[in-house]
């Protein structure tokens, strides 16, 4: 348990380099032992879900080092091809590892996954990938079990446009002979972030960031290098972060397209956003205005990822906002923390209604999950007086040292455990 306490009233200031993306180095982890080599990885962030995935690695036999932002594995040696409840259990992708395994192993074992609860999500869609490359899938006490012999190309077709069900897909369909289409694929950054990495191994593969993807087997290579991409969520969190406390700061290493339903957002609400390049800058004073509504949809959609953030960003905003949430079916459970703050916000099944208030103020909330966790933080910067987050570790999933890059912009926060 971490207590993060939060001294309110202090707008941000200055510029913020964003670390590497969660959602793109899992998959990556997990592709690195599609074939036997060496693989470095940078611009590595310090997470609590990348270091499960570096525990998976070695369990199944890879040597896994970190240095600093740099990660070294060796996949050669793999051993294992059953990954359990004692690692699964510490995060929701671990399912990322199925396709990977099997495509190595010829067969998987990988217990039930965990992760933060915030509704059904459900592996239909990944197991149906594996059968659909030729795989025999079956659960056996709370165990995914797949087994091939080989696996062969042919269609994927994914009824909804999972991320970690392409992902899956995308790693498997190396591995199988003859041509795989991946049909209602995800288009998200990280897919195509993904598909740039399996090229470096050696994959003939395209259209990732369309609906359909390609795969055309592959030729492995023996050491690849690869630079985590910068994390979109992350740099959505400080957005909403100034847009709540106010203040001017520049990101600096990230696309801006990539958090661009984000900052058109914030612009509509009175944000003044400014971008070039590789960095982003956005600048709030006075109250934002509300009056929007936010729908969240699949990329390049408003991502439900930062809905939580989003919501702590128009608290104070003049008017009513509006959500939509049409991804998770528990994406709200931080609503009843901010309410506690002097929020108002009306829950109507999968529409949250906030009215903006002139003044939040702090107290004691807990994180309930990990976007949660950052929308309570980012409603303590723009409360009056002390807020204390009680954080059960879910903020550490996806920031790295959250408190020192927010301080290093001006903000008075400290972390007790």
């Amino acid at each position: 348990m971490s207590i993060w306490r939060v001294q309110g009233g202090y707008p941000l200031e200055g510029s913020l380099t964003i670390q590497g993306a969660k959602n793109a180095v899992l998959p990556v982890l997990a592709a690195t032992i599609l074939t036997g080599c060496e693989t470095e990885l940078t611009n590595v962030p310090a997470l609590r879900d990348v270091e499960a995935s570096l525990d998976i690695l070695r369990s199944l036999g890879c040597a896994a080092d970190r240095r600093g932002d740099v990660v070294n594995i060796d996949s050669r040696d793999l051993t294992g091809c059953r990954i359990g409840r004692d690692l699964t259990g510490r995060m929701r992708s671990s399912i990322i590892f199925l396709g990977a395994v099997l495509a190595r192993c010829g067969q998987a074992r990988i217990a039930m996954p965990g992760g933060c609860e915030l509704g059904p999500r459900p592996v239909d869609l990944h197991l149906a990938a594996m059968e659909a490359l030729g795989a025999e899938v079956s659960v056996e006490r709370d165990e995914i079990v797949c087994r091939a012999d080989g696996l062969t190309g042919g269609p994927v077709r994914l009824d909804l446009p999972s991320v970690g069900a392409t992902e899956n897909a995308m790693i498997a369909a190396c591995a199988a002979k003859g041509e795989s289409v991946i049909t209602g694929a995800a288009r998200e950054p990280e897919i195509v972030e993904l598909q740039g990495f399996l090229r470096a191994l050696g994959a003939d593969m395209e259209g990732a960031g369309t609906p359909v993807i390609t795969v055309r087997g592959m030729r492995p290579v023996r050491r690849v290098g690869w630079r985590v991409m910068p994390d979109r969520i992350v740099a959505a969190t400080v957005l909403c972060a100034c847009a709540c406390a106010g203040g001017d700061v520049e990101l600096r290493g990230l696309d801006p397209a990539h958090v661009q339903s984000v900052s058109d957002q914030l612009a509509a609400m009175g944000a003044r956003l400014d971008a070039g390049a590789r960095w982003l800058r956005i600048r709030c004073q006075g109250r934002l205005r509300g009056g929007r509504t936010i729908v969240t949809e699949p990329y390049p959609g408003f991502p439900t990822d930062a809905q939580p953030l989003m919501m702590a960003a128009s608290l104070k905003a003049a008017g009513q906002t509006v959500f939509e949430e049409n991804i998770f079916e528990h994406r709200y459970r931080q609503a009843v923390q901010l309410a506690r703050m002097g929020a108002d916000i009306r829950l109507e099944g999968r529409r949250a209604v906030i009215t903006g208030v002139e003044r939040l103020y702090g107290t004691r909330v807990e994180a309930e999950d990990l976007r949660g966790g950052a929308a309570l933080i980012i409603a303590g910067l723009g409360a009056e007086g002390q807020t204390d987050l009680l954080d059960r570790g879910h903020v550490a999933r996806g920031y790295e040292r959250f408190d020192r890059a927010l301080n290093a912009l001006g903000a008075h926060i400290e972390i007790t455990d």
